[in-house]
């Protein structure tokens, strides 16, 4: 299994709005784990964790957005503002033992 973070510090005020547009537009999402916002450590961030069978599954996952489906690209388009909200952002992959 792999399980991947996707990191996004946001300028303030935009977490907890990025947080919900997160929920709202991916939510019903099969590999979305959860979305999180920080306690401690650096501020501003929502981290989605996201879990796949396989890093082949994940690189499939990855090609959608290439050749979007008719309901990705109503997902991409409520998430138009996104980029606007956020100033930095990674993502990690690890493999669960």
């Amino acid at each position: 299994m792999i399980i991947v973070h996707d990191t996004f510090v946001c300028k303030p005020g935009n977490a907890s709005k990025a947080a919900k547009m997160f929920k709202e537009v991916m939510g019903k999402s099969p590999n979305l784990v959860h979305i999180l916002t920080d306690l401690t450590g650096q501020y501003h961030r929502v981290i989605m964790v996201s879990k796949y069978d396989s890093l082949a599954a994940w690189e499939k996952a990855q090609e959608e957005y290439i050749n979007p489906s008719p309901d990705m690209k109503a997902n991409m388009e409520q998430m138009k503002d996104f980029q606007q909200m956020y100033a930095s952002g990674s993502r990690e992959i690890f493999k669960v033992w």
